[in-house]
């Protein structure tokens, strides 16, 4: 579904991913670990068009789409869960999740996901549907970045650092929310630092250090490989 072909890509001169090649198979649920500063959100502004590589090539069902902007990205079928959330804080729950609304391809892979069958999955996001973005805590705010993203009922969802900063009780939601998705066979690329949850979901695992893949392979082989875990998870 969705191949990285050794892609470099700069801020201004500074040289961030060196080469970076990676896999996404349909209904594969697969993670990007590293520590921070590694180039895994790079290499997330680069699938989605925000930083393009200079170099290398970025292909979604067989499309190259390395130079593609991020619109058309987008609405070929890529969804995006962004680091920091970024979401509306002057429009409601319910407006920020149906700005994103996208019928399902219909390709049978994913059930089509609507306001309904969001709220089910995200009772929380229904109780608050009428609250602003601004009047939301860190973790309700989380909550409507991933409903917003599967609102446009992607065949791909890129997330980036879903966890980052949230209550452990979060922490389990979404975590639920990862397993009933891999469940429904929805194709993911999780960039995550929480090793656990990581390896919890993931299918197949790659692990960045310097801007370079250092490890690939499923979350088995990562889980019993203490020196990978050691010298580049810092576990």
């Amino acid at each position: 579904m969705l191949a990285v072909n050794d892609i470099h890509t700069y801020y201004g001169d500074s040289y961030i991913l060196q080469g970076v090649s990676l896999r996404v198979e349909p209904s594969q649920v697969v993670c990007l670990l590293g520590r921070n500063g590694a180039g895994k959100t790079t290499t997330i502004r680069s699938i989605i068009g925000f930083t393009p590589p200079r170099a290398g090539s970025i292909v979604f069902n067989a499309r190259d789409i390395t130079r593609v902007p991020s619109d058309r990205i987008a609405r070929a079928g890529i969804g995006l869960v962004p680091q920091g959330r970024r979401i509306f804080p002057d429009l409601t729950v319910r407006e920020n999740l149906m700005l994103a609304a996208r019928p399902s391809p219909g390709s049978g892979q994913v059930a089509g996901w609507t306001l309904g069958a969001l709220y089910e999955q995200l009772p929380r996001l229904r109780e608050r549907a009428t609250h602003r973005g601004n009047e939301l805590s860190g973790g309700e705010q989380q909550m409507v970045a991933i409903g917003r993203a599967l609102m446009s009922n992607p065949e791909l969802l890129l997330m980036d650092e879903p966890t980052e900063g949230l209550a452990p009780l979060i922490v389990r939601e979404i975590a639920r929310l990862l397993l009933t998705l891999k469940a429904q066979k929805q194709s993911i690329l999780l960039v995550e630092q929480n090793l656990a949850l990581a390896l919890q979901v993931a299918d197949r695992v790659y692990v960045m250090s310097k801007g370079r893949i250092v490890f690939e392979g499923t979350a088995d082989a990562l889980r019993h490989n203490e020196e990978v875990k050691k010298q580049y998870l810092g576990v």
